[in-house]
């Protein structure tokens, strides 16, 4: 059996997660930027027992829309200044 993240803590963490993608996105040669994204991914795969990113996010949506309505998911965050 595996153990299941919050939802809350999960939210907010995959909302990090674009907001670092994106600011990456913009500032691709940023390495803090690059940092902060990469860590947030590895945490991302770390809770959701993925080996990439893309997988863990896919989980963590699935995992997210299950019996949540729509509504409720955190919305995206700034990323924290580096």
């Amino acid at each position: 059996m595996m153990l299941l993240p919050d939802k809350e803590t999960l939210a907010r963490l995959l909302s990090h997660y674009r907001a670092h993608e994106r600011a990456v996105l913009a500032q691709p040669h940023e390495p803090a930027l690059r940092r902060l994204f990469e860590d947030s991914a590895y945490t991302l795969c770390v809770l959701m027992g993925e080996r990439t990113a893309r997988e863990a996010v896919h989980a963590a949506e699935r995992y997210l829309s299950r019996n949540r309505p729509a509504h409720r998911l955190a919305p995206a965050a700034p990323p924290p200044s580096a």
